[in-house]
């Protein structure tokens, strides 16, 4: 039981980080609107293709992510 309750914890307090983080990415005026970010739009219909954006944030996350469990395991 103390495993699972351990368990529940973490996915909550990941749940929460996650929640906090989408709060603060909405107030980051240049994020989805970098140069490599694609933004067609036509009439009624708009399509946005944040590829500059999504590659900036997967190599911050990759780092942040490295460091973290080098960290752990030591």
């Amino acid at each position: 039981m103390d495993d699972m309750a351990r368990f529940l914890i973490l996915i909550g307090g990941a749940i929460l980080l996650l929640g906090v983080i989408l709060l603060l990415v909405g107030r980051i005026p240049w994020l989805g609107r970098l140069p490599g970010d694609f933004h067609f739009s036509r009439g009624n219909v708009s399509c946005t293709i944040p590829l500059a954006t999504s590659l900036l944030l997967s190599l911050l996350l990759t780092i942040i992510l490295n460091i973290v469990l080098r960290l752990w395991h030591k």
